[in-house]
């Protein structure tokens, strides 16, 4: 019996070893930094063709009424989020008039999940381009999004740049800080 445990136990380990983000997704590692940026192109990325996950009901990611802002290529970033930390995600166009939208989703430090199969995460953010003006706020090409880690545990983080559907390349910076 303790044959078939050890046994048991030693396949479940090597599997979830195996376990790790598919090949398109950049992972970034900010060692002990307080910040990290890392470099991005749309061109090196792919449109989505269904995009339900992001206003299904255990994402709510973004209502599909504003679909119309994710329509271009999708490039992906994943890193871990420490434990009892907040991180705030940033996303801006080298080119100042561009346009690009930014999501981040948290999921379980043992899970690699990537849209479209998200069948559910633990909190998703995301930020777009207005479609009309906010009294007493100026929108810049920049766009933001924030986690919150007030817990003992590390999670994933999945971020998703991407933008309408003439955005198909075009050069950006990721700027992921930490506050611990």
């Amino acid at each position: 019996m303790k044959k078939i445990i050890a046994l048991s136990v030693s396949c479940l380990l090597a599997f979830c070893s195996f376990s790790q983000w598919p090949s398109n997704v950049t992972i970034i590692d900010p060692g002990t930094s307080d910040s990290v940026i890392v470099k991005g192109d749309l061109a090196k990325g792919a449109p989505m063709s269904d995009l339900s996950w992001a206003w299904n009901s255990a994402n709510a990611c973004f209502p599909g009424t504003q679909s119309s802002k994710f329509k271009g290529n999708h490039v992906f970033f994943a890193l871990t989020m420490p434990a009892q930390c907040e991180m705030k995600i940033s996303v801006t166009p080298t080119d100042g008039n561009g346009d690009l939208s930014i999501y981040a989703y948290r999921i379980g430090a043992a899970e690699y999940y990537l849209v479209p199969d998200l069948g559910s995460c633990i909190t998703c953010e995301a930020d777009h381009k207005w479609d009309g003006n906010w009294k007493g706020k100026v929108q810049t090409s920049e766009r933001k999004v924030s986690m919150q880690n007030p817990g003992k545990e590390q999670y994933n983080i999945l971020i998703g740049i991407s933008g309408p559907a003439a955005a198909t390349s075009g050069t950006f910076s990721v700027k992921v800080k930490f506050d611990r």
